[in-house]
């Protein structure tokens, strides 16, 4: 699947939802799901600068492909930060710097999250996508 196919999954998925209690009920959810990332990988340099909670994300580059993992304490984050990993994660490094991630205002994200998380979501993504133009650079 492309990057865009996943997040119009997404996007369909929260299209579900009647109201935003629900939706925030889904992140949650989605939150819960996400696969942990290892605790060798816990640690001060995969901390997301620009999260008032703690997110840790970590890239692993295979095949030509970037894989994340992440984790946070806080569980609405947990469920932001796992979209973003399940939409860029798989995915070519290219394929990452230049996606452009409009599920984030589909899905109604930025209108409804605090400044605060709001800023978070932008930090993982911006995040991720530092990571993907590091490894290009690196491969290359």
């Amino acid at each position: 699947m492309t990057i865009n196919d996943i997040q119009d999954e997404l996007i369909d998925e929260f299209s579900m939802f009647g109201d935003w209690m629900e939706k925030y009920e889904y992140i949650i959810q989605l939150g819960k799901e996400l696969p942990l990332i290892k605790d060798e990988y816990k640690v001060d340099e995969n901390l997301i600068r620009g999260c008032q909670a703690k997110v840790w994300l970590h890239a692993d580059f295979q095949d030509g492909l970037i894989h994340f993992t992440a984790d946070s304490d806080a569980i609405i984050t947990k469920g932001l930060v796992s979209m973003v990993v399940r939409v860029l994660s798989g995915h070519t490094p290219d394929e990452i710097v230049h996606a452009e991630l409009y599920f984030v205002d589909k899905v109604g994200l930025r209108e409804h999250l605090s400044v605060t998380r709001s800023n978070g979501l932008l930090s993982m993504i911006k995040q991720m996508k530092v990571y993907a133009l590091a490894l290009k650079t690196k491969a290359s």
